[in-house]
Order: structure tokens, then sequence, then C-alpha cells
């Protein structure tokens, strides 16, 4: 299965491009239509995929409208964007979910060895694990952020499912997960096995009402994901504009948005999913407008990963009570890393050290002898 399976994009979609201004999104990317065929991937670094596979959703829906998310998505004037970017068009349900499972696998481990992050726009949220998948092909560790109002650990289900899809990852040999990290969660939504899990693994989570408070907060998660998917179910019904999906508590319209932008930025995130769409007239504007940051922030990235420290960052060093931590301030992007210690060391003589993302709020916790949750975590999974 390649990139050759993928289903052009509707005239309806292009429909809406016969009276927009030439300086558009949909004038200015390359796009996958019938007349025109697949855009070559030449010099692209960023490809758009429509998906409608939700067979294994937790609540199935209906298709999603592709068509409107697009006529908003061209219509957007871009930024300062000098990439190329293509709308690939749309992948067809498999006769059964594995086989939708093997195509994405395939077309996401197609575009990653081309250099290029795929968007994947619709389906279910158990989507996650295909594009897992592709980076398991490469026998690479992988991070993936999950922002959504549960954890997806569900075993009550025999098959993979959108609440499911995270055991099926943990269980997996050989297994390539090093670390995953919750964003939005709501204590209601999950059950104390999962939390217990979550602890056991050393994996990472923050609650909604922490999000949303200082949204800041999340950045560093970012700088350390391969993998970002978001589950829509987790928006408030006021950013989905309808009540059958969104939540009365959820993320709102300006967060979501802030969290593509911190995915876009992230030097390391190479893969972003969308997933469990709502319909409506005011979801499809929004929708296009989280893409639309995730490309704006992928259009500032600091090229700061792998981490250099040896020019244009400052050191600080901060004894605590019972050991003492390494901290690093970029003076390009100001952004905050610390020191983590690999001490499964050789005869005492070789100590290897990587750098974990923080905040300037962790390093001042170290100041008051406070060690950073994030520290502790990262130590344990090692």
């Amino acid at each position: 299965m390649s990139l050759k399976s993928l289903h052009p994009v509707s005239q309806a979609s292009m429909n809406s491009l016969v009276l927009a201004p030439d300086q558009v999104i949909g004038k200015t990317i390359d796009i996958h239509t019938q007349s025109s065929g697949l855009p070559s991937l030449d010099e692209v670094k960023i490809g758009i995929i429509g998906i409608t596979e939700n067979r294994n959703a937790f609540f199935p829906t209906l298709d999603y409208d592709l068509d409107s998310f697009r006529s908003a998505f061209y219509n957007l004037f871009p930024g300062n964007w000098n990439f190329k970017i293509a709308d690939l068009g749309n992948l067809p349900n498999g006769n059964g979910v594995n086989d939708t499972y093997f195509a994405i696998t395939e077309i996401c481990y197609e575009l990653h060895k081309s250099n290029i992050i795929p968007i994947l726009i619709g389906g279910s949220h158990d989507m996650i694990y295909p594009i897992y998948k592709s980076y398991s092909l490469k026998n690479q560790l992988t991070n993936i952020i999950s922002i959504d109002n549960q954890f997806d650990f569900s075993q009550d289900e025999e098959l993979i499912s959108g609440r499911s899809y995270m055991s099926q990852i943990i269980m997996e040999e050989p297994n390539y997960l090093h670390n995953f990290t919750n964003l939005g969660y709501q204590s209601f939504f999950i059950a104390q096995e999962e939390l217990n899990l979550m602890e056991k693994l050393y994996f990472e989570s923050m609650r909604l009402g922490k999000v949303l408070d200082d949204i800041t907060q999340t950045e560093p998660y970012f700088r350390d994901a391969d993998i970002v998917g978001i589950d829509m179910k987790s928006l408030s019904w006021t950013a989905t504009g309808t009540n059958v999906l969104g939540q009365p508590n959820g993320i709102d319209s300006r967060s979501i948005c802030s969290l593509a932008r911190y995915s876009g930025i992230s030097d390391r995130v190479t893969s972003f999913g969308l997933f469990e769409l709502p319909s409506s007239p005011i979801f499809h504007q929004l929708l296009s407008q989280i893409i639309w940051y995730f490309i704006e922030g992928y259009s500032n990235r600091f090229n700061e990963y792998p981490v250099s420290i040896s020019e244009g960052f400052i050191k600080y060093i901060v004894t605590l009570s019972d050991r003492e931590l390494v901290f690093h301030k970029s003076e390009t992007s100001k952004r905050w890393w610390v020191e983590l210690l690999n001490e499964n060391y050789i005869d005492n003589k070789l100590k290897r050290s990587t750098l974990l993302p923080c905040t300037q709020q962790d390093y001042k916790a170290a100041c008051d002898d406070e060690l950073p949750e994030r520290w502790w975590k990262a130590s344990k999974r090692g």
C-alpha cells in the first residue's frame, strides 16, 4: 500500500476557490485533483491527508465533511511560509479496519522517509495506533502526546478502539513506546486502574484545569514528542459549535490553537493528527484554523533538536538538598532544558546525560529545593 491509494480532492472542495484571491492557501499549495493527479513530493514539507475510518470508534459517528473543512482551509491566507505544502487527498476505508491501519502505517512511513510531516484529519482516535506503527518499522523509540479528556487504556473491548488503542501500543512486542503524555484529561472520565497504570509506567499527564490555567506550561511536553494526536471530543461544546460531541467542560477554541502551534514549533514532532471530528459550520472554521496554527508553528521552528549546548546556551547549576541539577537556557528561543543523568554506567566511569525540556518555573522550583516532577518521572523511565 502506498500514496497511490489516496483519492483526489473532490471538485466540491475546489469550487470555493473560483472567486478567491490568488494569495489564499488553496491557490498556493499543491493539491491532488482528478485532473492533475498526485503532486510531486519534491521539497514538500507538510502533507495533508483526509481520513474517514471510524469503524472502531468508541462512539461511531457519521463521516466528517472533509469538503467543508477544505473549503474553509483553502480560503485562509498563509503566513510567511517559505516551504511547500501538499494536500494529498483522502484515504478510502479498507475492506476491514486493519486494512486501513496498514495503509496509514505505510503512508506515514513513506512520508517520513521523505522528511514530510503528515497531517491526518478525520477518523477515530485509534488512528494513532497505525501512526505509531510507522515509527516501530524504523525501530525508533517514540513519544506520543494525546490531547484528550481520557487516557484510552480501557481493556473492556477485545478489539482496538478509540477508547483502548493505547493498551494495544503498550502491550506490543517489541515495544518502541518511550513515553506517553495526556494533556487535558478530566478525572470523572478516568478509571482508577488507568490512573494507576499511568503512575506505574511513569507516564505524564496534565488535567484540563491546569492546561487552561496556564497553556504555556504544556510547551515542554511537545518538544519531546514525535506524534501529537487530538481527540476533538475533548473540546467544549462552544468550540465545536454543537452539543452532540462537545463537552460542557473542555478545551476552548483559543487554547486548542495554542496547543497546535506548540506542536508545530516543536523540532521533533513529525506526525500530527486530528480525530473524532464533529460536523458543524463553526467547527469547519475552527479545524482549518487549528491546522493553520500548526503550520505557522512549523514555519517558526528553532532547529534546536537535537540540542547542542556547546554554544548559544546559558548554564545554571542548582544545588538541592540531595542532588545537583544542571539547567540550560537557549539564548535564541529562551526555552529551558535540564540535564537528565543516566546512572547505568560501566565501572562508575561513564555517565550519559540527556536534556529534558522544562520551564523556567521548573528552574525556580529547583532553586526552592523542589525536584521537578518531569525530571523525576523521566529518570524512572530511563
